[in-house]
């Protein structure tokens, strides 16, 4: 069987091109069909997210109205503000229980305290006792001096005490008086960190005498003439 093709070139070519419009137009119809659902469909889910952000504002609105109208409100967010701040307050507070710890480790074994004060706003420890001779004085402002203290594990050493002054000093009845001012590094009563003091080993104080005596003793009686 033999198939004759009478249509010119021109008619087939004509034909080829109304087949790929009429593809074009059916494709965009649908992409603007696909188009048109999709602006719809965003439209739709924005005035649902919008209803529910009014729903929302509206629950809020009532909740904080019946709130308001609690009059022990106001005593309840005093307590909780004060419950949040004790973290923070308990960490600023110094140490001071370590203070008698220090004041063993660095007093020299001959030495004694009658009387002793500590700022821990200025940061400032004033310290009166009585010696044997005057020369165990010198000898506890030296240990002053050069203690030293170590933070955590940390190999770093840095000075504990700074402006050691020997503020006044008597001799009587071969007993020395004394007064000892100086300043302190507060990092030592840091009650977040864990601080050892490194106390000059030529010092004899009482943390390294086997019998130690008491660091604390009541202040000589004034003889009245």
């Amino acid at each position: 069987m033999i198939e004759l093709n009478l249509l010119p070139d021109v008619k087939q070519e004509l034909v080829k091109a109304q087949r790929t419009q009429r593809i074009i137009i059916v494709v965009s119809l649908l992409a603007s069909v696909g188009a048109i659902a999709l602006v719809l469909a965003l439209f739709s889910l924005s005035q649902i997210q919008k209803k529910h952000i009014n729903d929302l504002n509206k629950d809020i609105a009532s909740q904080t109205a019946t709130l308001q109208k609690d009059k022990q409100l106001k005593k309840i967010l005093t307590v909780q503000n004060q419950l949040n701040s004790l973290t923070a307050l308990h960490s600023a507070k110094p140490a001071a229980s370590r203070l008698f710890n220090y004041l063993i480790q660095t007093t020299p074994s001959d030495v004694t305290i009658t009387n002793f004060s500590v700022d821990f706003n200025t940061h400032k420890i004033s310290i009166t006792g009585t010696a044997p001779a005057l020369s165990s004085v010198n000898k506890y402002v030296d240990t002053l001096k050069f203690t030293e203290y170590k933070v955590d594990e940390s190999k770093k050493s840095t000075k504990a005490f700074k402006n050691v002054i020997l503020s006044s000093y008597a001799i009587s009845n071969n007993t020395a008086t004394y007064t000892v001012a100086f300043d302190y590094d507060p990092v030592i009563f840091d009650i977040t960190k864990k601080v050892t003091l490194n106390v000059p080993n030529q010092t004899t104080t009482r943390s390294s005498t086997e019998q130690p005596t008491a660091v604390f003793k009541e202040a000589p009686k004034q003889e009245t003439p």
